[in-house]
């Protein structure tokens, strides 16, 4: 659940996001908890490494999908130990050494006894699912009642341990996944302040791109999304509010799904906006993505909006991975989120060219209504809805917790401004403690806005007019330059309509710019995930855009 860069990128916004906010997806102890490394390293990015090869030592789990790597320990060749071990190997050997991309908060403690009981399991002839002996980091705003903490990346929870499992981590747990570790992320899920910089936290430091080093990954949940593109895991767990499971997976080339609002309890995880934030999968291709979504999605008593999902969702998207599944979908383009980079539209040209050539009838163009009007109204309902989401979730952790208030979090700040706060502040912070309470009338207003204009005379109203099974625009262009004291510079996306609709949005690997990521976004109506997935597995199998990263000091600009 963050909010994210993709929140300013609409160039047909009005309104200024980068003052509002830095950034997307929900939208979250020592610097890293994990074997062999231990002590507080600079909170900022350290020296792009010299030397580094184009082309790391050759990993023999690069690009494994989560089917591979079942049929690997289904035949003996690996367990679920082993693969434990070989990730938990790559981590220490790339996070903080190597191309040091500060992907990772903290790894696992229990990560390899949890792995020999699930093996113990395999043996007596007993496997859970498709997930059973996988290894997943899991963003560090999402509870695990464990030795881990879960702290969004402030210091100001450091040492926080959760009473209980969220919903998320139940799931992944019952569904037989190892949780490997926590990803780093964007500080608050990038909701504190106007001048933040994707992908950095006091607690974790500045997280890279692992296509271009001195490239951002975009937050906010920026560690999951190159640890997943880097092989740390076999995939990941993101969350968005507004832009941070697509933005981070377009950027480090991807497939992330921002599920309906309602799929996915939110219990457990550190809130931004309880209309907005949601919890989704981030692979490497769109059959790992589906895979996981079905252990994700259920029916929670501690999240009353899943209610919504009672027969709408799913426990096995994986019927959905057609390749023939663009033949006679009805598709329109939202030109509108086009132009903010003609080397982008040129790549979107190409991807229009394989849907066409898959079978797939493009209404062009086609306008979303309202998808410029209610950027203010949104960022109202955010600062509500943070400070009294953050407030409950601090309450819930008992009298042992670091800081019990979102007043406390900003005195904490304060008060340790060297560390906390040594290149942005914490504006957005201050802003949403001015807020009232949810009864206020300003709140009521704006939600109801950004309701209507979303849904009914937004995304629904152009679906239902045109017969569209989805729409479709870039996912964002490639990645920025990480620049801590200027801040993000973000280019364009389409994000906010599908965030303040509450609907699903799936990114898939598009192609390249200068060696970069550029995704392709589907988005639809609420619940249909699995539409979403049937469309963008077809395109995945006719374009195979994707190409794992080489770490390279520098994006390929041809000089």
């Amino acid at each position: 659940m963050t909010r994210d860069p993709e929140d300013r990128t609409n160039p047909d916004r009005g309104v200024d996001r980068r003052a509002f906010l830095k950034a997307g997806a929900f939208g979250g102890a020592t610097l890293l908890a994990m074997p062999g490394i231990a002590g507080r390293e600079a909170a900022g990015p350290a020296p792009l490494p010299g030397g580094l090869r184009a082309t790391p030592e050759p990993f023999e789990l690069e690009e494994a999908t989560i089917a591979e790597l079942q049929r690997r320990m289904s035949t003996g060749a690996e367990s679920a130990l082993s693969l434990t071990e070989k990730y938990l190997a790559r981590i220490e050997a790339m996070d903080r050494k190597g191309p040091a991309l500060r992907a990772v908060i903290e790894t696992n403690p229990e990560a390899l006894a949890i792995a020999r009981r699930l093996d113990a399991e395999r043996r007596v002839g007993k496997t859970r699912g498709p997930l059973h002996g996988i290894p997943v980091l899991i963003k560090d705003n999402v509870d695990t009642a464990d030795r881990m903490t879960t702290t969004a990346g402030s210091l100001a929870l450091e040492g926080s341990i959760a009473p209980r499992d969220s919903f998320v981590a139940e799931q992944l747990r019952a569904a037989g996944a190892i949780l490997l570790g926590k990803t780093n992320m964007s500080e608050w899920a990038n909701f504190r302040s106007s001048h933040s910089t994707s992908g950095w936290s006091g607690r974790g430091g500045q997280c890279r791109n692992p296509y271009s080093l001195d490239r951002n990954p975009c937050g906010s949940s920026s560690g999951s999304g190159a640890a997943t593109s880097a092989n740390f895991a076999a995939a990941a767990i993101g969350t968005e509010t507004d832009g941070s499971i697509i933005c981070p997976s377009a950027a480090n080339g991807l497939v992330g799904i921002k599920p309906t609002v309602g799929l996915v309890s939110r219990a457990g995880i550190i809130p931004i906006s309880d209309t907005q934030d949601t919890a989704g999968p981030m692979a490497r291709t769109v059959a790992d993505a589906a895979t996981l979504l079905g252990a994700l999605a259920g029916g929670d008593p501690r999240d009353p909006a899943t209610r919504a999902a009672a027969g709408r969702s799913s426990q096995d998207y994986t019927p959905a991975l057609d390749p023939d599944g663009l033949k006679h979908a009805r598709i329109g383009v939202v030109r509108g989120f086009f132009g903010f980079d003609e080397h982008v539209d040129k790549l979107m040209e190409e991807a229009l060219a394989a849907l066409r050539t898959a079978g797939a009838e493009l209404i062009d163009p086609v306008e979303v209504p309202n998808a410029s009007a209610y950027g203010e109204a949104e960022n109202i309902v955010l600062q509500y809805e943070f400070k009294a989401g953050l407030n409950g979730y601090l309450a819930a952790l008992g009298p042992g917790a670091p800081v019990k208030s979102l007043e406390e979090v900003i005195a904490f700040n304060e008060a340790h401004r060297d560390r906390s706060m040594p290149y942005f502040g914490q504006d957005t912070l201050i802003k949403s403690q001015a807020r009232g309470p949810l009864t206020t009338g300003e709140y009521q207003k704006a939600l109801k806005r950004c309701r209507e204009l979303s849904r009914s005379k937004g995304i629904d109203a152009v679906m239902t007019k045109q017969r569209l099974d989805a729409l479709i625009a870039p996912s964002g262009g490639p990645a920025w330059t990480t620049d801590l004291v200027n801040g993000d510079h973000f280019t364009g996306g389409n994000t906010t309509a599908a965030a303040v609709a509450g609907y699903p949005s799936v990114t898939v690997p598009a192609g390249y710019l200068f060696g970069l990521p550029v995704g392709l976004s589907f988005i639809g109506a609420a619940f249909t995930e699995a539409r979403l997935i049937r469309l963008a597995y077809a395109f995945e199998k006719a374009t195979h855009a994707r190409r794992p990263p080489r770490f390279l000091p520098t994006a390929e600009l041809g000089v």
